[in-house]
């Protein structure tokens, strides 16, 4: 089959049969799809859509373009689970999830990615630590996924290294919105890291992908249906991402803030309800246990320090510090400038344009225009203010940790301008909007 003759077919608004998308999928792995013709096939993908069977043969021939990975050698295999993000601007689950579960008797082998458009990347966010490798291979990967009970790495050369490839081009296209990209996208690397359980936290919001509740719904519904048809116990939770979760963003500062909150100590409430939320729901559908036992289970693992264990372990085991939970502060120093932001006017926060937020920190260097860029870890946002906060002249909107030479007045006046104040007492948003299953 030609390429060109693919991609015209999809522009054209039609259907592609499975072995014209079999065709692309092993066109971006073999390279007889060029760049620009990926790109090309993205953007028509894109612009008009795909009928749920293609998304279904595009999830399948991208699980299927490499290595897929079987635990019942290793560990029970019905405890392994996993946990997927939409993605938005400080969004830092991942982080704190995956140790939790660990303390709590679940496996977790989670392939994460990078940054796309105006998001961080929960992978970006662990090249942060000194040493740590997120690009182990397979056997290590496995092994400590065995011994610690979770790890967090990248794809590894050969799982699904089609969505790889594809990944990589819509981050720089401007077709990461897609739904049957993201839903395959997803859903290959789950599928091929031998999930028996998974988890999707689909934000809405001006942060996320997605502006509003119906793309959310939509999208929920085809995860958790391909999820299903693929033999996974999944459900979806449609959470807020209007504004920065919990009071970070940018890779270091994220990371900090998910130390302290696995060890017990500073925990923003919008990021606990979140976590515990997708947590609860995995101790739930795995273990058959109630939503209340399952909160219980958190608390007890964040209290007595069982949590924070499985992180250290996890770090060092891949590369990382050995003692990160008492030399953090030395091993992700930041040399970075800080500086508060204040308002010029007092009131109440009524909106956050986060998505512009997200984009400040990618032009100052914390994130990629290009895919071969690299990423200056400390660049980001401390201590946020949220939704409904009351602001005055003494209370900053945020701390922006930036290079000196980018102190200007008007980078202020833009960081400034995401913050929408009313004179009015505003209510603060929910943290959780809807359920699929």
């Amino acid at each position: 089959m030609i390429p060109q003759e693919i991609i015209r077919k999809k522009r054209d608004k039609k259907s592609l049969s499975k072995e014209e998308i079999n065709e692309f999928v092993k066109g971006l792995t073999d390279g007889s799809f060029s760049d620009p013709q990926i790109a090309a096939m993205s953007m028509a993908v894109f612009s008009n859509g795909m009928l749920p069977e293609e998304t279904v043969y595009l999830t399948e021939a991208m699980t299927n373009s490499g290595d897929t990975i079987n635990w019942s050698d290793t560990v029970d295999s019905e405890l392994v689970c996993d946990k997927h993000s939409t993605g938005g601007v400080g969004d830092k689950t991942s982080i704190v999830l995956a140790p939790i579960l660990a303390a709590c008797g679940l496996y977790v082998p989670m392939i994460s990615g990078r940054g796309l458009g105006h998001t961080g990347g929960t992978l970006d966010k662990f090249d942060s630590i000194p040493g740590y490798n997120t690009q182990p291979n397979l056997d290590m990967f496995k092994k400590v996924v065995k011994e610690v009970g979770c790890a967090i790495i990248g794809q590894t050369s050969n799982l699904a290294p089609a969505d790889k490839k594809l990944y990589s081009i819509r981050d720089i296209v401007g077709t990461v919105e897609s739904l049957p990209l993201i839903t395959s996208s997803i859903l290959s690397k789950k599928i091929a890291s031998g999930l028996k359980s998974l988890i999707l936290d689909v934000k809405v919001g001006n942060g996320s992908f997605n502006s509003t509740i119906e793309i959310s719904r939509e999208l929920s519904q085809s995860l958790v249906s391909v999820a299903k048809g693929a033999g996974l116990k999944c459900e979806a939770i449609i959470t807020d991402m209007n504004q920065v979760l919990g009071k970070s963003a940018g890779h270091t500062l994220e990371m900090l803030e998910c130390i302290k909150y696995l060890k017990n100590e500073i925990k923003d409430y919008r990021l606990e309800k979140i976590t515990n939320e997708l947590i609860s729901s995995l101790l739930m559908i795995v273990h058959k246990i109630s939503k209340e036992n399952a909160l219980k289970k958190i608390e007890e693992v964040l209290s007595n320090g069982a949590a924070a264990e499985k992180f250290e372990k996890m770090t060092s085991a891949l590369g990382g510090p050995k003692n990160i939970l008492s030399t953090y502060e030395t091993d992700l120093n930041n040399e970075s400038t800080a500086r508060d932001i204040f308002s010029d006017k007092e009131g109440w926060i009524e909106k956050i344009h986060t998505r512009e937020l997200g984009l400040i920190l990618i032009e100052l260097g914390g994130g990629r225009k290009q895919v071969s860029d690299k990423i200056n870890y400390g660049i980001g946002y401390d201590s946020v203010i949220s939704v409904g906060e009351k602001i005055d002249s003494t209370k900053p909107l945020l701390q922006l940790h930036s290079n000196p030479e980018d102190d200007s007045k008007e980078l202020e006046e833009r960081i400034k301008d995401c913050f929408i104040i009313s004179d009015q007492e505003i209510k603060k948003l929910p943290q959780v909007y809807e359920y699929i299953n």
